[in-house]
């Protein structure tokens, strides 16, 4: 006989919301974790005094007001604003592109007009109606100083390819404004919990059994005798052994070194866009707290190829792996009682708000326990 009504595997924001919800509707879950901590890739550490992101930049951002509500039940939100800079070799532009980008680009462009007709006239003849990869798609958004400058180096270190081999929905959603606006969020609600992420994964976990250091993979008939439902939050390859073998991923590696000056860089993100520079972007973790700390905590951001054994970051949805996918997905729909959620579950990147709206859509689901 079962022990616990639920399995949940990974102590992210998806599997510790479950875990909350279905506590509340009586249910007994035991959550594992591969990691030696709670809170998945939201997870921070303080650090002289400053919350460190341990697993790059999150900034909880959503037009949602319901999801917006829920989240601040577990934290006090401050009011900061995600507005990237990126450099290129000696000049800085802000983020996203807008109308101190464009001013700062070109010398004779001050007003909306004169910087649409400057994309416009950029785009010429390499406009194409059907783009058929990244490179086309940006340069048709905004023209070949941009994508030269702030685009190409960027995503080619990014995704270890070439953009003309990338597909070119990855850009399409590329924010671009004709206003003095270097806010990179349409969202009406923006903001970073006082006190970091794992505060929150704490509360959702209170009074919830959780085992870190557990991998499931490696004890997986052990763990699945013990439930009889599970809420699995890792890879879906993973679950089903490599199957049809491994989805593609990419990792970040960090570099992350504590600075004895209050302050290095004066923004939280700065975006490094030529290919040369080997890391893609370094996080100053204070100023996502307004932080006034006498030392500063900087992390370097390294796109790699993932291999297994490596954390997996962003799916690579291509053809030949959303293919892949499907294959899975249909074990999935036939594996009884077992629910796949998260990031790595269903292979799809997903913003925190949108995590945590398909968590709370999937308990909708689970009646409270009788």
């Amino acid at each position: 006989m079962a022990i616990y009504d639920y399995l949940i595997v990974g102590s992210g924001l998806y599997g510790a919301t479950c875990a909350y919800e279905l506590k509340k509707k009586g249910y007994k879950c035991l959550v594992v974790e591969k990691r030696s901590h709670i809170g998945g890739n939201i997870y921070t550490e303080s650090v002289e005094g400053i919350n460190v992101h341990r697993y790059g930049a999150h900034i909880f951002h959503t037009s949602d007001r319901e999801i917006w509500e829920y989240i601040n039940g577990f934290a006090e939100f401050n009011n900061y604003i995600n507005c990237p800079v990126a450099r290129y070799k000696n000049e800085c532009y802000n983020l996203p592109f807008n109308m101190n980008t464009f001013t700062k680009l070109w010398s004779d462009v001050f007003t909306p007009e004169e910087a649409q007709k400057r994309i416009e006239e950029e785009r010429g003849a390499s406009y194409k109606e059907q783009p058929e990869n990244l490179e086309e798609q940006a340069i048709n958004l905004v023209g070949k100083t941009i994508y030269e400058k702030l685009v190409k180096g960027y995503t080619e270190k990014q995704w270890g390819r070439k953009c003309t081999e990338l597909p070119a929905f990855i850009i399409k959603r590329l924010p671009i404004r004709f206003t003095f606006d270097n806010n990179y969020f349409n969202d009406r609600y923006q903001g970073i919990p006082t006190g970091g992420y794992t505060k929150i994964i704490e509360k959702m976990l209170g009074g919830v059994e959780v085992r870190t250091g557990c991998d499931f993979l490696a004890q997986k008939e052990e763990l699945l005798s013990l439930a009889d439902n599970i809420i699995y939050t890792g890879a879906i390859d993973g679950f089903f052994g490599y199957e049809y073998g491994a989805l593609e991923y990419r990792s970040v590696r960090f570099e992350t070194e504590v600075l004895d000056i209050p302050n290095y860089q004066g923004n939280a993100v700065i975006n490094y866009t030529a290919a040369d520079v080997p890391f893609t972007r370094i996080i100053e973790h204070k100023h996502f707290e307004f932080g006034t700390q006498p030392k500063t905590v900087i992390s370097r951001e390294y796109s790699s190829a993932w291999q297994k054994g490596d954390e997996p970051y962003y799916p690579v949805n291509d053809q030949k792996n959303n293919a892949l996918y499907q294959k899975y997905a249909a074990l999935a729909q036939k594996t009884k009682n077992v629910h796949f959620g998260g990031r790595l579950g269903l292979y799809k990147y997903a913003d925190m708000d949108d995590t945590l709206a398909a968590a709370l859509a999937f308990l909708k689901t689970i009646p409270a326990k009788a």
